[in-house]
C-alpha cells in the first residue's frame, strides 16, 4: 500500500501534498524539520489521506494535484468543509 497525504500547517495557511508507505513516520519527519520544503511551516497535521495499491498510482495522483490548480483548490476546499462539519458535530 501507498498513501497520498495532505498536510495542513497548524500555524500557517499552508498545505503540503506527498506520498508515503507510512504516513505517521512521514509526518514525524515533517514535524522534526527533516523535510526542507516544510520545515519553515511546522507544526503539521494530516488533513487528508487517499490509499493506493502501489506507489505508481499514488505518484500519478500526487503529480495531478500538484500540476492542476483547480483540482487542488477543490480538494483543499472539500477538506476544509469536512473539517468544519466534524467540529460542529
Amino acid at each position: 500500500m501507498c498513501y497520498l497525504y495532505i498536510l495542513k500547517s497548524i500555524t500557517f495557511s499552508r498545505h503540503y501534498i506527498g506520498i508515503s508507505a507510512d504516513t505517521e513516520v512521514r509526518l514525524a519527519k515533517h514535524n522534526r524539520g527533516d523535510v526542507r520544503s516544510t520545515k519553515a511551516y511546522r507544526p503539521w497535521e494530516i488533513a487528508y489521506i487517499e490509499e493506493y495499491n502501489d506507489k505508481t498510482d499514488a505518484r500519478r495522483r500526487e503529480l495531478f494535484l500538484k500540476k492542476n490548480a483547480k483540482a487542488r483548490h477543490d480538494l483543499f476546499e472539500s477538506i476544509e468543509k469536512m473539517a468544519l462539519s466534524s467540529r460542529l458535530v
